[in-house]
């Protein structure tokens, strides 16, 4: 597969908290980013996302009474996991990994999402209510970018929903596999079937770089 022009390179939430000694720490996380970064050197447009969640985020399971994180409550727009508080604004653990400074230097713009305490936000492209848009379809677009690569953090969720999202916005998806972490077996499972359901391929760095 030849890496062109019309190709992006999307780098998700590769943030300290995502990472060994981090709040919501995903096993193996620190070891993604000298990949990452190898990646990001052969892309023409690279895009961070980060999520950036103030004190009070919704879906804080410390801001519920008796609530613990990984169960899921109701809200406004429908189910939602409850997680440690995580990548708060300003914070070290929202800071991007250091190991990854390369990728994030090289990036165009970088996609701060979850900033809404009322709304969570897992996709690159629309936060959790489905109807509040980040920008990022257009910035795309208006770059002349038809197909995305993604990797980082995490695999089963918000590597997941921008990739289901690119999908519906017309873009094709492509899923760099070892590029990723999953915080969980059950949900990797589910977002690897999702993947094939909307034909979003699968890859490795080695596939891809040769």
């Amino acid at each position: 597969m030849r890496i062109t022009a019309s190709d992006a390179l999307l780098v998700i939430d590769a943030q300290n908290d995502f990472c060994e000694g981090g709040a919501l720490a995903v096993q193996g996380g620190a070891a993604i980013m000298p990949l990452i970064n190898r990646l990001a050197e052969r892309f023409d447009t690279v895009i961070a996302t980060q999520d950036w969640h103030t004190p009070d985020q919704i879906s804080f399971a410390s801001n519920h009474a008796g609530a613990t994180p990984f169960t899921e409550i109701e809200v406004a727009y429908g189910p939602q996991m409850l997680w440690p508080d995580h990548c708060v604004q300003g914070t070290p653990g929202a800071d991007f990994h250091p190991h990854v400074a390369p990728a994030v230097t090289k990036a165009l713009a970088v996609v701060r999402k979850g900033h809404n305490p009322l709304v969570d936000s897992y996709s690159a492209f629309y936060e959790n209510d489905r109807r509040t848009a980040t920008g990022l379809a257009g910035l795309l677009r208006e770059r002349g970018v038809t197909r995305l690569f993604l990797c980082g953090l995490a695999y089963d969720y918000c590597v997941r929903f921008t990739a289901e999202d690119a999908v519906r916005e017309g873009f094709e998806a492509v899923v760099i596999e070892d590029a990723c972490r999953a915080i969980a077996p059950d949900t990797a499972a589910a977002a690897k079937a999702s993947f094939a359901a909307l034909r979003a391929a699968e890859m490795s760095v080695a596939s891809l770089l040769g």
